[in-house]
């Protein structure tokens, strides 16, 4: 195990009717609010009028900014900055999923720097003062209401990149699961391949001796498969609903990485299809990792075996390790199967015409990963496995 320092300081307020305290807890940090949004589905929920209504309760002066799309775009971010200099903006809302949180966040890092916000994104600066962030989740999948990360698509070559620092971490978090019911199925399922490849990234590691983070992982793993059967069952089902949304936030906020070093490189593969193509995130990681697996399992057999073991119940071969570890995956692809969910580009309509770009893109600053480094090639080689 590594030496690790853990912090969490994002408050959570969790639970049935949770959205009520909004108000409440933004009063705690500011008086000028940017209420930041998606395309509107906040309001055709009702959301929206019972945010609206407890910030005015509060007596909270409040400008909006809707129209976040799923790979949040940087030519929003610019304009939010634009009103929150304007308006003396000293507290940001975000109402929606990780796209909105994400947006909120680069607005929230993009004001008070003189430069351009994008230089985050290619570190050519540091991120040193932030306007801070509050969350009301209506998506779990991106963790991002607990993290310090950011992901903005820059439409200017369609470019997908990730920036972060601890200050950028949420004041706080409001999570009710009953905000989720409006999810589709497909949604749903998005959303939980999302949370699990946020715990895989972190899983496959080269660091031995961490039996507990390991089994913590391997715990939120196998909540989120056995709650995600049951929501696609009744999508209105109060506790599976429960569950899978705090997995979301406990697979993303680094405590299931504690000890180790993680991966991040079938993250930073996917960026690149949903840069071009503009899918889910969710969905192009349900493509990736399979492939990323098949990829690089031979690097440690033994750790994809214990994965096969302790996820899907899978009997370990001592003579025939590869076996279990084979079959794990093939779990994996099974499961996402199940629950609706593609497992090949060409399902969904993407050939190979840009793998080359992509794979350069990707490893334009080197080689990607720490299970197994990847270089051009490599990640050539994963993009065709999941053709």
């Amino acid at each position: 195990m590594k030496n690790f320092i853990f912090q969490a300081p994002t408050k959570i307020i969790y639970g049935s009717g949770a959205e009520a305290s909004t108000g409440k807890e933004v009063k705690k940090h500011g008086s000028k609010v940017l209420l930041h949004y998606g395309t509107g589905s906040i309001k055709s929920t009702g959301l929206y009028n019972k945010i609206v209504d407890s910030l005015k309760n509060e007596k909270i002066d409040f400008i909006e900014l809707g129209g976040v799309r799923p790979n949040p775009r940087l030519g929003l971010v610019y304009e939010g900055i634009e009103i929150c200099r304007k308006n003396k903006i000293d507290f940001i809302l975000a109402v929606g999923g990780g796209s909105v949180i994400d947006s909120a966040k680069a607005i929230g890092m993009g004001t008070p720097y003189e430069g351009d916000v994008w230089d985050f994104f290619t570190g050519k600066a540091k991120i040193l003062q932030v306007i801070p962030v509050g969350v009301v989740l209506t998506i779990p999948a991106a963790g991002s209401e607990v993290s310090g990360d950011s992901v903005i698509t820059n439409e200017e070559g369609l470019l997908k990149k990730a920036t972060g620092a601890e200050i950028m971490r949420p004041k706080f978090s409001i999570l009710n699961p009953e905000l989720t019911y409006t999810l589709s199925a497909k949604q749903t399922a998005i959303g939980a391949c999302d949370i699990m490849a946020h715990v895989f990234e972190r899983y496959f590691t080269t660091v031995k001796n961490v039996e507990l983070t390991d089994r913590l992982a391997e715990a939120t793993l196998v909540t989120v498969i056995n709650n995600l059967k049951i929501c696609l069952g009744n999508l209105s089902d109060y506790n599976s609903r429960a569950e899978i949304m705090w997995c979301g936030s406990v697979a993303h906020n680094n405590l299931l990485v504690t000890g180790k070093t993680g991966d991040w490189a079938s993250h930073m593969i996917e960026h690149e299809l949903s840069a071009i193509y503009d899918i889910p995130h969710g969905e192009g990681l349900a493509i990736i990792f399979p492939a990323w697996m098949k990829y690089v399992y031979k690097s440690n057999i033994e750790r994809f075996a214990q994965f096969a073991n302790r996820v899907f119940n899978i009997n370990i071969y001592f003579d025939d390790l590869e076996k279990a570890a084979l079959e794990g995956i093939k779990a994996l692809e099974d499961f996402y199967i199940q629950t609706g969910l593609p497992t090949k580009l060409s399902q969904i309509g993407i050939g190979s015409e840009r793998f080359e770009e992509m794979a350069s893109k990707c490893t334009e600053g080197g080689p990607v990963g720490q299970f197994v480094k990847l270089s051009y090639q490599d990640v050539l080689n994963i993009y065709k496995l999941a053709l």
